[in-house]
């Protein structure tokens, strides 16, 4: 059968498929947790991790792709393409984070003709009423609350422990949760459907508790023990990468599916595993991220800018990198609006339609304004080249263009500065807390 589709997808219409479903992408979303700056051999690190890396050269590199410096706000981020603070969200959270009703990633793309599957960490609502499946996906795995034991998929001891499910429903399986959460993926790649998928995948990996094999300690081998256990951890994560771009090969839809990939926040310190039960390593987590400053949790570089790439085969440019500031809110008007998706309702994005920069188009894109709320009193202004951040009454000032490593407090020498970007923030304050979900019926 001759192929009716432009040369750059170098595939049949498959039966059953229309011409404009077949134009679609696939959307592949992989989020990693906790996964440092400095965790990836691309930027450097010892932590060999050759599936990302060929992944990112064959995309395009987000030098500068930001997000939340704790898990749920992210997710709530890349799912609404709004601040997770509108939701009145800004920490971990097991209680359901999103009003019902809410136009989401996977509610979008499910209108358009995807199947929608998500398997990995939801973290938006611990309990199986609150699962995924009432948000939009059509198909769901993995953990409904955090991170988990490898092993025994338990959560944190406590009312939400027991959290591993299929399809919004308590399900127990068998395997470390990175080989299952691959597993999923590559069942999702291989399914019959008569339309493009969204695959959503949050891993767990590298959020501990570890208990990670000795065929990923061994490649490890050489970096100190108090890591060698994250260590294990990202490897592995990267082997699982290799196994989901594996399957869209093999099933010829590599050229048709647009991966995209980040961390969740930045990498993190201290001892891991404790707050769990069961077999779990506990050795110190030390995620780096490094030359920036702070990690998960704070709103400095460390905690918000992360490893990030995006790859479309014949669409994006391969081997480049962006420079230009985007954010976790950026891929749901970005999807929406490459995909056809007609709102009947003002979604208030925070985020903005990132595809002419995706592809190169857009060179040099006007300067923009990305906003943090964040725990204990943290809040960050970043305007053009200028940040803010506020802890407390402390107000700190940083030129990112020359210090992008935040070393150099300009407060005091730039008041007018420091007051403008001040009323920039206070503007997106007053939008906070515009979509609290009603907890009164749960």
């Amino acid at each position: 059968m001759k192929s009716l589709l432009h040369p750059l997808f170098s595939v049949l219409i498959l039966p059953g498929l229309t011409f404009a479903a077949q134009q679609k992408p696939n959307v592949v979303l992989i989020v990693a947790d906790d996964l440092g700056w400095a965790d990836v051999s691309y930027h450097g690190s010892t932590i060999p991790t050759p599936n990302i890396d060929a992944l990112c050269k064959a995309g395009v590199e987000l030098d500068q792709h930001y997000v939340t410096p704790l898990c749920t706000p992210t997710r709530v981020c890349l799912l609404t393409g709004r601040y997770s603070s509108r939701f009145g969200n800004v920490s971990p959270a097991n209680a359901r984070v999103l009003p019902w009703g809410t136009v989401t990633l996977a509610t979008v793309l499910k209108d358009v003709g995807y199947t929608t599957a998500i398997t990995g960490k939801w973290h938006l609502g611990s309990l199986e009423q609150w699962g995924p499946m009432k948000f939009g996906f059509t198909r769901s795995h993995g953990s409904l609350a955090g991170g988990v034991g490898p092993y025994n998929h338990l959560y944190k001891k406590g009312p939400y422990q027991i959290t591993w499910h299929r399809n919004d429903k308590l399900k127990e399986e068998e395997g470390h949760v990175t080989d299952l959460i691959a597993r999923e993926c590559v069942a999702v790649i291989n399914a019959k459907r008569d339309g493009p998928f969204l695959l959503y995948a949050p891993f767990t990996a590298v959020h501990d508790p570890f208990f990670e094999p000795e065929r990923y300690l061994t490649k490890v081998a050489h970096v100190d023990e108090g890591r060698r256990q994250y260590a294990a951890s990202a490897v592995h994560l990267d082997a699982a990468i290799g196994r989901i771009v594996a399957a869209l090969k093999e099933t010829g839809q590599f050229n048709r599916t647009m991966i995209i990939f980040f961390s969740d926040n930045g990498g993190t310190r201290g001892e891991g595993g404790k707050a769990y039960s069961g077999e779990v390593a506990f050795s110190a987590v030390q995620g780096s991220n490094k030359p920036l400053r702070g990690g998960k949790r704070n709103v400095y570089q460390g905690g918000v800018r992360t490893p990030a790439f995006a790859v479309w085969n014949g669409h994006f440019p391969t081997g480049t990198k962006i420079t230009a500031p985007l954010h976790a809110c950026d891929w749901l008007p970005t999807l929406a609006k490459l995909t056809g998706f007609n709102a009947n309702q003002d979604l208030k994005f925070d985020g903005q339609n990132i595809l002419p920069i995706l592809r190169g188009e857009l060179k040099s894109p006007p300067p923009r304004t990305i906003y943090c709320k964040s725990i204990r009193g943290q809040y960050s202004l970043h305007h053009a080249d200028w940040k803010l951040v506020v802890v407390g009454k402390n107000r700190q000032l940083y030129n990112l263009a020359d210090d992008p490593n935040e070393t150099k407090d300009l407060a005091t020498a730039n008041p007018d500065k420091v007051d403008l970007l001040a009323k920039l923030l206070a503007a997106e304050q007053k939008k906070d807390n515009d979509a609290p979900p009603d907890r009164k019926k749960d």
